[in-house]
């Protein structure tokens, strides 16, 4: 029997501690998530301090439970992958210092890995990418037209100007009182609402593959702010259905204009608002219409928020391109898909 090839892989980049460790790119053998969500909950949002105490705490523990789970020790693997940004810096610190110990001590290669990547490779867990795709990717942080011509090339078409979509969800949350994080309490308000309110789809017309998501936040919360003063209640489920409509609206045109310009084989959907049910309805109900010849590839539910098992599926194609990191790597809290760090080669 052939070896296969393992990669212990560590995410660490917001509010998720996780180590996960994968075989050959695309099979998990475990992928270990301590979530810190009750932690930031009263805050509205991640608080970066918090959030570094914690992956602290929970480093260690989840390295013990991934190799345990996998059934694997120290001597199996072939490598070490890690985020080093984009993220929270002192987030970002933990995993790094961790995975460049571990690589260390066991004399292991060091993968970088670019966590939007991560979110990319995802979908690789559903079945093998063809090329060249597009890739949607829809985070907290992040919302971005990614081109790919090849593994491992990344080339941002269109992103967004401002708030990210991630970010609207949550920042519209506190004012309809969901709670952090916003995004799925928000997508089952939307599925029992009606798009009622009509809020403006942002730069939906104009001649580019751009994004800008903060005009239409301002307009959900004066819309929200004017009925409090004249004392008027509105439908949360029609407010939620009418943001969401908007939003999903903007992607998807957004997304069908891209593809007449660049024709793929397949459209990646990934990054945590992939989880949405409304974007991925509106996708499988586009796609196949205007562009049959493109496949839609849904990063899986469960991989959609941040893990370590999309960055060993995204540095395992590192791992066969030699792209190495060594004892100087450091966390890039703005890490950009154009710049890789210094590799050994």
């Amino acid at each position: 029997m052939e070896k296969r090839n393992l990669i212990l892989a560590f995410e660490s980049s917001c509010d998720e501690t996780s180590v996960a460790v994968v075989a050959d790119g695309h099979e998990i053998l475990s992928n270990v998530i301590a979530t810190q969500i009750n932690s930031h909950k009263r805050f509205g949002g991640v608080v970066p301090e918090v959030a570094s105490r914690h992956h602290i705490e929970q480093i260690t523990i989840c390295i013990d439970e991934a190799l345990k789970e996998a059934n694997v020790t120290y001597a199996d693997l072939d490598a070490v992958a890690v985020t080093y940004g984009p993220g929270l810096v002192g987030a970002l610190l933990v995993g790094v210092s961790a995975a460049k110990t571990v690589a260390y001590a066991h004399n292991l290669p060091l993968i970088p890995v670019n966590h939007m990547a991560g979110h990319i490779y995802a979908a690789r867990f559903v079945k093998p990418f063809e090329f060249p795709l597009m890739a949607l990717l829809v985070s907290g942080g992040h919302t971005e037209l990614v081109y790919m011509q090849a593994d491992g090339q990344f080339e941002i078409i269109g992103e967004t100007r401002d708030d990210a979509a991630g970010e609207a969800y949550d920042k519209i949350g506190r004012v309809l009182g969901v709670p952090y994080p916003a995004g799925k309490v928000i997508d089952e308000m939307a599925h029992q609402g009606q798009d009622t309110f009509k809020f403006p789809r942002a730069m939906i017309d104009e001649d580019n593959f751009d994004f800008s998501f903060s005009g239409l936040k301002s307009a959900f919360i004066n819309t929200v702010h004017h009925a409090d003063q004249i004392g008027e209640t509105l439908d949360k489920n029609d407010l939620a259905a009418s943001f969401q409509a908007s939003v999903v609206d903007v992607l998807t045109t957004k997304t069908m204009r891209v593809l007449q310009d660049y024709p793929v084989k397949q459209l990646v959907l990934a990054g945590g608002v992939a989880a949405n049910h409304g974007l991925r309805e509106r996708l499988a109900e586009l796609l196949p219409a205007k562009f049959p010849q493109t496949e839609l590839l849904l990063a899986p539910l469960k991989l959609c928020g941040d893990n370590g098992a999309m960055i060993g599926a995204a540095g395992y194609i590192q791992y066969q391109q030699q792209q190495f990191g060594d004892a100087a790597l450091n966390a890039d809290p703005s890490l950009e898909f154009d710049w890789m760090p210094n590799m050994v080669h």
